[in-house]
């Protein structure tokens, strides 16, 4: 145990944020560099290495949270970077993106504030990256065996990593221009600095792994082609079929899917544009999803020198405190505020967009709304509540729906889609077609970067298995393992 009485002498403190109105000139993250070091012992002592570590049951990883706690508070870091890599290969995503059920589930977190795991956990990989803790981990010996990832999100390189470390050849294909998925052009620079997808990439490539970007595979090189030449394949693509707003006035210039918007702001970061082509400058913003994206959305927007910017959400506005129906250590749906959120922007609850208006050259000048309440199982409009509010870029934020299939990939694979239109695999990640499998949002569909990491690594378990018939890799999660949400 860390501090016997930590818990008891130690109150809750969260790493220092930068003043609003010095980030908003910037991209760069919101945190002070460094502003966790000099209390992160103390919160990790906060720990109480309870007898049943229910973090390890909020978190999919398995993470092994009362050990590096332990091992940070003691400021042992070499122990606490190896307890960390022994079931996140990424925990820099991690400790920056993920929401973090595992505090949700801290015995702590029953009857005062749960234990800072991501602040613990984002210092520990730093402060190894800072002093060259994170080195290449290279295969002993080669098994001869090949296998394809499709797709470079969290999921794709947490499978791609760990079977490139248990001997085999594995190559990463990206549709995309660079390495990362949604790591890389769907969380803004200033969730998450990219030169942390940079380095993790370096490390990989060092231990074998090999990455083909621009390559879309199902129309560049077809499915056939890819299991003609591979011994597995390991579908990792995501789930990038946005939900619509299918409303009239949808087809007016300005109003974009989220995935339209945010992207082009991370390529001005990388120095493709001076200027996103789509952008908020002086427009009035209306972000629609109250949710991780949305607020991608707002922050972003608010970063491009938007007019004003306001968030739509369909569900009545959370409570403060968790739900009676909601105990713990479930992860409720509390009210939330991220950086974005307190850089300014509104928030509207209970409302639904009845259609866009424009000007005469076709441009969104306004949403048109209407309050809403849910009564027998359905939102209905409140009569007398509709208004209009300017609108001149408007981001639909609304989640996805499943795999994309248009280009083919999934036909030429041959392979099965389940009820909701994610690609159907059993209890061993593999879809109905010999030698091909499937892990993260592909599979699941829309979820959290733990859960694609989780997944990774327990499809590369199975993969490596199917190659060699056994396998040393862990599998954290089965795919029918779901997360401790109400």
């Amino acid at each position: 145990m860390a501090d016997p009485k930590g818990f008891l002498t130690t109150g809750k403190q969260l790493a220092e944020r930068r003043p609003v109105d010095v980030r908003l000139r910037d991209w760069n993250e919101v945190y002070v560099e460094r502003s966790l070091l000099p209390i992160i012992s103390k919160q990790a002592g906060r720990c109480m290495d309870c007898g049943i570590p229910f973090c390890h049951n909020g978190c999919p990883l398995g993470n092994l949270i009362p050990e590096w706690n332990d091992l940070a508070f003691r400021d042992d870091w070499a122990g606490a970077i190896e307890r960390l890599h022994a079931t996140n290969n990424f925990p820099e995503f991690t400790g920056r993106l993920c929401p973090a059920p595992c505090e949700s589930a801290c015995v702590l977190g029953i009857n005062q504030d749960a234990v800072t795991i991501k602040n613990v956990e984002v210092t520990i990989i730093d402060k190894a990256w800072d002093n060259g803790g994170v080195r290449p981990q290279v295969p002993e010996r080669l098994s001869g065996k090949t296998v394809a990832v499709v797709g470079s999100g969290p999921a794709g390189l947490a499978a791609a990593q760990q079977l490139t470390r248990a001997g085999h050849t594995v190559v990463v294909y990206e549709r995309a221009d660079r390495i990362g998925g949604l790591l890389r052009y769907g969380i803004p620079e200033f969730k998450m600095e990219k030169r942390h997808i940079n380095r993790r990439i370096e490390q990989m490539r060092a231990e074998g792994t090999r990455f083909r970007t621009g390559v879309e595979i199902g129309s560049d090189l077809t499915g056939q082609q890819l299991r003609e030449r591979f011994d597995a394949v390991v579908v990792a693509a995501g789930a990038t079929t946005a939900r619509d707003l299918p409303v009239p006035g949808r087809e007016l210039k300005g109003v974009h899917q989220a995935m339209e918007y945010l992207p082009l702001a991370n390529k001005v970061q990388e120095g493709d544009f001076v200027e996103a082509p789509i952008s908020a400058k002086g427009k009035h913003v209306i972000v629609i999803g109250g949710g991780d994206t949305g607020a991608d959305c707002l922050g972003t927007a608010l970063r491009q020198g938007a007019a004003s910017v306001t968030q739509l959400e369909i569900m009545p506005r959370p409570g403060e405190e968790r739900p009676g129906h909601q105990p713990w250590p479930t992860m409720p749906m509390t009210y939330k505020v991220t950086s974005a959120h307190e850089e300014g922007g509104d928030r509207v609850y209970s409302v639904n967009t009845t259609h866009f208006s424009g000007d005469e050259d076709g441009n969104v000048q306004e949403l048109h709304l209407v309050e809403v309440e849910f009564k027998d199982g359905r939102f209905t409009p409140v009569p007398g509540t509709e208004r209009s509010i300017p609108a001149q870029l408007v981001t639909l934020a609304m989640g996805f729906t499943g795999t994309d299939v248009r280009n083919g990939l999934v036909e030429q694979l041959g392979a099965e889609l389940d009820a909701r239109g994610n690609v159907a695999r059993d209890s061993k990640f593999a879809t109905n077609v010999d030698g091909v499998y499937v892990c993260g949002d592909a599979g699941r569909g829309q979820s959290l970067i733990v859960w694609a990491i989780a997944e990774g690594r327990s499809a590369a378990a199975a993969v490596d298995a199917y190659l060699g018939g056994k396998t040393a890799l862990p599998a954290p999660i089965r795919p029918t393992d779901r997360p401790l949400v109400v």
